[in-house]
């Protein structure tokens, strides 16, 4: 009988893969709906123990998320497209000081010839393809209007992607406890723990790092910004993306803001200010943000996210990249189970004292009933 219920899981399984690889074209606002709404349940929970009904809190939080992407995008949008002209304009003496400054350089240090490395088709390629960036909103508008198809297929998962949101939000208790309801009784404590671990381990992630990576893009362009950069935020979005993977987006934003505080200033007091800058964004996310924000919660591996993003992007494309992190996070704790399971096995060679087996025989019993 055992046997025949993990054909089922297996089968389970199977069909779930399937199904995302064939509904992959119209999942994405339906997974980014479910992202909201995992966001957004802790909020609405709060909000209800004030003593909003669930539904009016629910109305309170998109009015607020609303609101405030809106106020980013009207801000943001602008700037960013401002900086990319600018970028632009830079690529190609950056690319001629590369080729005439740096390489030589190199060559005269190392005593490696470098007169293979021919930057002029790499700089002409970039500037006929920046130039076509000169303004975000057209290049989006101008990709989605290429076809009617193409267009209603934008403007439908745009509007879908807040109602699914809104309806999983408000619905999203009673979800959860119809889900429980479904498990096999005997199998229910194994897997409610299972599940509450998995919820740590991606809430230490989505909840905590996320906050971070948005705290540190911040921090980056307000600093970056006060030193007189011109790409400041487009240097410090790239930085706080990047610390997606802890010490990632350091490395890369100190390097980008580097080469472009040389190109605009030249001299090192303005170095010195980069440095200082992002010395002042590690020093707070070590002492401020990670324990606010993460805490002691043991989150994703910087590995593992890593592969999982690029394996789920591989597999299944963008909807691929939503699913990547919450299979990763039950990937991690069945891990984490088999792995203690084992450690308490016979076959690792561990001798069990009177309180193991007792706790061993009432955990057999419960789940054979």
């Amino acid at each position: 009988m055992t046997s025949d219920y993990r054909w089922y899981w297996v089968a389970g399984l199977a069909a779930f893969l399937a199904l995302v690889y064939f509904l992959q074209p119209i999942l994405s606002p339906f997974l980014i709906g479910m992202l909201l709404a995992y966001l957004g349940d802790p909020i609405v929970d709060r909000l209800e123990n004030k003593g909003l009904s669930r539904t009016l809190g629910v109305v309170v939080v998109f009015a607020v998320a609303t609101s405030v992407l809106v106020i980013a995008l009207i801000i943001l949008i602008p700037m960013l497209g401002h900086q990319i002209s600018t970028l632009r304009d830079n690529i190609p003496a950056m690319i001629d000081w590369f080729h005439n400054s740096a390489l030589p350089w190199v060559e005269g240090r190392v005593g490696i010839s470098v007169s293979d490395f021919r930057l002029d088709s790499v700089k002409e390629g970039l500037k006929e393809h920046l130039g076509q960036t000169t303004s975000i909103v057209a290049m989006v508008v101008a990709k989605a209007t290429q076809s009617t198809m193409a267009l209603l297929t934008l403007a439908a998962n745009l509007v879908m992607i807040p109602v699914v949101g809104f309806y999983l939000l408000r619905d999203w208790d009673l979800i959860v406890a119809r889900c429980r309801d479904m498990i096999p009784r005997h199998h229910e404590p194994l897997v409610v723990r299972l599940m509450h671990d998995c919820d740590e381990v991606l809430g230490a992630f989505i909840r905590g790092q996320l906050l971070v990576m948005t705290c540190l893009g911040v921090i980056y362009w307000l600093g970056l910004w006060m030193v007189g950069l011109e790409l400041a935020l487009l240097i410090g979005l790239l930085a706080g993306l990047a610390s997606i993977v802890p010490y990632l987006g350091f490395f890369v934003g100190i390097a980008a803001a580097l080469i472009a505080a040389i190109f605009q200033f030249g001299d090192i007091f303005h170095l010195v200010a980069v440095v200082a800058v992002f010395s002042v964004g590690q020093m707070i996310e070590g002492m401020v943000l990670t324990p606010l924000l993460v805490g002691d919660r043991i989150g994703l591996h910087p590995v593992a996210v890593i592969f999982a993003i690029l394996a789920g992007g591989q597999l299944f494309g963008f909807v691929g990249i939503l699913l990547a992190l919450p299979l990763a996070a039950v990937a991690m704790v069945l891990v984490r189970y088999f792995y203690q399971r084992y450690r308490e096995s016979a076959a690792y060679g561990h001798i069990p004292v009177a309180a193991d087996v007792a706790e061993d025989v009432e955990t057999n019993e419960v789940e054979q009933k």
